[in-house]
Order: C-alpha cells, then structure tokens, then sequence
C-alpha cells in the first residue's frame, strides 16, 4: 500500500495541542500524537456519517464490537467475545474507573517506574497508597524486570498493579515469561491486573505483543485490559476506547463505577473506531515499516552524533526513551533542548522515578522533521 509518510501536515492553523503548545520556532516533538493523516477508508467513513447532518443520542453502531473481536484475533491471536467489551472515552478513564471498582480508600496500587504520568494521578484521585518498583536498566540501556523487587514492593494492602505493556516511556514489550511471573505473583496475592495495551499494535520486527490476559483463563479472571484505536491510527482527540474484562462479575463492577460519571463515546469517536478496525489494517502495516526506519535511523544518529546521549532501541511505540546524564547538560534536559535547540521533548521526571535526567522523543513524524530536530540537537551539543 503506498501512503505519503513523509507530507508534513500544516496543523498550527488547527486545534492541535500538541503544535500550539510552543512557539512557531520550535519543533513538538513530546506528546504521543503522531504527525500522520489517518487511514483514507477511516477519514470516508467520518464524512459520511457527518453527510447525514443529525448526531443524536448514539447506540453502539452495528459491528463496532465485533471489529474489535476481529481485529484482536488477527493481530494478537485473542479470542473474546463481544459481550467482553465496554466501550468507554479513554485509558487514562478506564483506569480509574478500575480503580474505583476494585479498592477501597487505604489499598494499594502498584506501578512500574519510570512510566506513564496519569498513572501517577489514580493514588490521589481515588485516594489509594501509590505503592512503586523502579524497572533496573541494563548496561545497554534497554529495560529489564527485576521480580524479587517486584514482588518486595506488594504488601497486604495492594489491590491493583498498573501494568504498562508495551511500556511507555521505555518502549519495552514484555516477553510472555516476564507476563508469566508478574501474573503469578499478583494472583498469589489477589491482586487485581490492570493492563494499558493502548500501544500494542505499535511493535516492530522480531517482536510480539501477548495481552497479558490470553496467558491463561485464571489470568484473565483477574484482568481489566484497556485498548484504544487512538494511538495505532492517530486519532486520539476522537476519545474512543474499550475495555476487556472476561470475568462477567468484575465487568458488572466496572460498569458500575461509571454510573453517573462517564457517558457514552461520542457518535463520531465510535463511527471512527469501527471503520479503523475494520479496514485499517495495510495503512497500519505501512505505517509500521516507516515508523521502524524513523526508529533506525535515530538510534544511530544518536549514537555517532549526539555526545552524552544515550537510546536503546524500542522495541514498541513510537517513543524513544533517551538518556541525557552523560550530555554535560545542567538542570533539566527538557529544559536546555527547548530553549538551545527549539525542539521539545517530554520531561524524564514526568515519567516518576527514575526519570530523572531522561527525556521522551517522540518519533512519530515524517522524516524530514525528525533529521530537523536531531540536527538542532546535535547543534545544541556542539561546543
């Protein structure tokens, strides 16, 4: 399928908080949006139901869950059911509504640093202990598991661990055997898995996403796994994800937290959902293939022209986790990046523990504006 990765879309002129955030002269490269025009058959979709020029109160459009059935089985090798699935605004909401379902104030919740930043905000908002493990980063860079630490940082009071996979801000995608352990420890300790897969259709060569809750059916019983069009075809201000939950009993739970709180999807956001599903696929496989290129050729220039920097290779997403503590930078990297190279990046220290001296590039944009901000990069390093 041939698809122009490489047009720079003009979104200034737009909504786009993403581009509207920084002034003219500098490049956006942090927020996990990408600068690509979604899939054709998706946009065709769109305009014919806004052709219709009515948009009241919405049902689930027909096939909208089935979409998803389908393409969780032909991407993943997942077999679920419609009946599964609730269909909810975003991740960020469905982890909270998780939350609320499953604890009581004073439990815990368990979270793997760095990640994330929203899962930083469940603690608070549902007044719960934030209970953390760092993930140990190895002699390359890339990211590993440590259980014993894992297992150390749950005590009588943890009810919930946030699973990130693949990971965000590391771009790790956890093998089954490290699924495996983290599954076997928390149903030891009934503890409930809260999985954000929002990035699993975003993996590359030589990878493979397992949703942690096709292990094993007693995994799944103890599983909410939270999924979302939003990243994998680029339309995250459509708000439209879903939930899996396969226990009938922690589903009627879940839905119960959000009475009186979180409504529908939006008609659109659903109508967007269903024709992405639904025929999105060779755009995602193209769009795969560029993102690896990007990812290729910005690990390697970093590591012959960015002095100090460090990257491992992602395996997932299209973020890339770059360590700045060697760079000679004083204060905080986001910070010197922004104001000497005009280029702005994500905040390691956003991302928790761990964070810190670190920040998020996101690469998922067309090539040309990726040499541009390395170039101003390297410049800013340059002595």
């Amino acid at each position: 399928m041939s698809i122009d990765f490489d047009q720079i879309p003009d979104r200034r002129a737009t909504e786009s908080a993403k581009w509207r955030a920084y002034g003219e002269d500098v490049l956006p490269m942090w927020v996990a949006d990408m600068d690509f025009r979604s899939p054709e058959s998706m946009i065709q979709a769109l305009h014919q139901r806004v052709e219709h020029g009515i948009f009241g109160y919405p049902m689930p459009p027909e096939g909208l869950k089935e979409s998803i059935v389908a393409w969780l089985h032909n991407r993943h090798g997942w077999q679920i059911t419609p009946e599964d699935l609730v269909i909810i605004p975003g991740v960020v909401t469905g982890f909270h509504l998780a939350a609320h379902a499953v604890t009581r104030p004073g439990d815990g919740v368990l979270v793997q640093t760095p990640t994330y930043g929203p899962f930083f905000r469940v603690a608070p908002n549902v007044h719960l202990v934030q209970q953390e493990m760092q993930l140990p980063q190895g002699a390359d860079g890339q990211y590993d598991l440590d259980l014993d630490a894992f297992q150390a940082a749950i005590n009588g009071r943890t009810r919930i661990f946030m699973l990130c996979n693949p990971q965000n801000p590391t771009g790790r995608v956890f093998r089954q055997d490290e699924l495996e352990s983290m599954a076997e420890i928390c149903l030891k300790n009934d503890i409930l898995i809260c999985s954000d897969e929002i990035h699993s259709d975003l993996v590359y060569s030589g990878e493979r996403h397992i949703p942690i809750a096709m292990l094993d059916p007693e995994i799944a019983a103890h599983t909410i796994t939270l999924l979302a069009p939003s990243k994998t075809f680029n339309i995250a201000g459509l708000e439209a994800s879903v939930a899996v939950i396969q226990n009938a009993e922690l589903r009627r739970q879940f839905e119960g937290a959000r009475l009186g709180l979180v409504g529908w999807v939006n008609l659109l956001g659903q109508i967007a959902m269903r024709a992405a599903y639904q025929g999105g696929e060779p755009w995602l496989d193209a769009l795969l293939t560029y993102l690896e290129g990007n990812r290729d050729y910005l690990v390697e220039t970093i590591d012959r022209h960015l002095p100090g920097i460090k990257v491992a290779r992602p395996e997932g997403t299209y973020l890339a986790w770059l360590d700045c503590r060697q760079a000679g930078i004083e204060g905080k990297p986001s910070e010197f990046f922004q104001k000497q190279a005009r280029v702005a990046m994500n905040d390691g220290a956003w991302f928790g523990a761990g964070g810190e001296g670190f920040v998020r590039l996101n690469f998922g944009c067309p090539r040309s504006m990726l040499v541009e901000a390395l170039g101003r990069m390297k410049a800013a390093l340059d002595p």
